[in-house]
């Protein structure tokens, strides 16, 4: 139901403000502040759908409180209430994010379309933010363990920010997960997030990679090509195995951090980007820069934020889920009928010493789903785990 503000310094206007509104429908829920430092108070303890503010009030005034509220709850419609002579003003207001403005006496048509048309608004834009921070099934992150909970309550305060994240722990335990996470909760998400693993590309072409280059820079080199920093502009880059980065390209990433700049292999032209950048390693950093493999200056730029992903061998109460998650993706992906597994299944895998971390137990799934039958019990887990 919607919940509504009225900040008006009149007791008469209010009242006759918040009749109108209930007399129009039930579900509003009306709420009044006698000035603006009582309803800015109010906003900040209540989450309002619409606010109606009048402009001339003691104590505060009306633009006061709707810079207030555009630097608390901007998301919140703002309605102004103008006496004759404020009329310059209500317009002045909308320029500066009043949704819009309604003359004093108000018309009964024109403020109750307006409120309806505000409120609509309002609850599109909740949805929108709702869906924009809607992750993904292809990146859904299992588990209800201590650890995992960590991890994403982490990500729940550091997504919305573009604050540069590292990502740290063991191969296979979900790290491109949490990026993904990151990107799709963020304010970026309708941009692209561009992928680079460091590892897989060669040391004398990573530059060319992130950075792009020119024709003629190397033999190679037949057109001008943009690097994945100005795909990525606008959104979101992932830097996977950040470790393995040779020290010359990891000069030019901090350049690219601290001044927003890239240049193309081959050129000295500056070519300005808008990228957030999150990072991931299995390696110790602080024993990279210790024996000068990592740059410190880079890791300190990396690292505002460190998310450490825990080992499967520390989130064992979470085997069941996966079990359970990967056994329906895998039929899905197959389109052969879901396994089930016995508990005494469940609790061998448990105890298994996993390596590998959530890639091997998905491997190990899909095994047992191929050779295993339509029930998996613990003497075939024992067969073909491979453990």
């Amino acid at each position: 139901m919607p919940n509504l503000l009225i900040i008006e310094d009149e007791a008469a206007i209010r009242r006759v403000l918040s009749k109108i509104l209930k007399e129009e429908d039930e579900s509003y829920q009306v709420d009044e502040a006698a000035d603006g430092v009582e309803g800015v108070k109010k906003i900040k303890a209540n989450d309002y759908d619409l606010v109606l503010c009048d402009i001339k009030m003691p104590k505060m005034d009306g633009v006061e409180v709707l810079q207030e509220i555009q630097k608390l709850k901007p998301e919140i419609p703002v309605i102004m209430i103008s006496g004759h002579g404020d009329i310059e003003t209500a317009v002045d207001t909308m320029k500066k994010g009043a949704f819009d403005y309604i003359a004093k006496p108000p018309d009964l048509n024109r403020l109750l379309n307006t409120v309806r048309i505000a409120l609509d608004r309002k609850e599109l834009i909740t949805e929108n933010k709702r869906l924009k921070r809607k992750v993904s099934k292809n990146y859904q992150m299992i588990g209800e363990s201590e650890a995992m909970n960590k991890v994403k309550d982490m990500i729940e305060k550091v997504a919305p920010t573009d604050a540069r994240v590292l990502i740290t722990g063991e191969n296979g335990t979900g790290k491109e997960l949490v990026a993904h996470w990151l990107h799709q909760k963020s304010e970026r998400a309708k941009k692209p997030i561009i992928e680079v693993n460091c590892a897989a590309i060669p040391s004398e072409l990573i530059e060319s990679e992130l950075f792009g280059h020119v024709k003629g820079a190397f033999t190679s080199a037949n057109k001008d090509r943009a690097g994945k920093f100005e795909a990525a502009n606008g959104g979101t880059i992932f830097l996977d195995e950040i470790g393995d980065m040779s020290l010359s390209a990891q000069a030019k990433v901090l350049r690219a951090l601290q001044e927003n700049k890239i240049q193309r292999v081959g050129s000295d032209k500056d070519i300005k980007v808008d990228v957030r950048v999150l990072a991931a390693t299995n390696k110790n950093l602080k024993q990279e820069i210790a024996d000068k493999n990592f740059r410190e200056d880079l890791y300190h730029r990396l690292a505002v934020i460190l998310i450490e992903v825990p080992a499967l061998n520390n989130r064992r109460e979470d085997i069941p889920l996966l079990i359970t998650h990967f056994a329906e993706k895998i039929a899905k992906e197959q389109g052969t009928q879901v396994c089930t597994f016995t508990n005494k299944a469940i609790k061998l895998l448990q105890n298994y010493n996993w390596t590998g971390n959530i890639r091997e137990l998905r491997n190990v799934v899909e095994r047992l789903l191929i050779l295993g039958g339509k029930e998996i019990d613990d003497k075939t887990v024992t067969q073909f785990s491979g453990k």
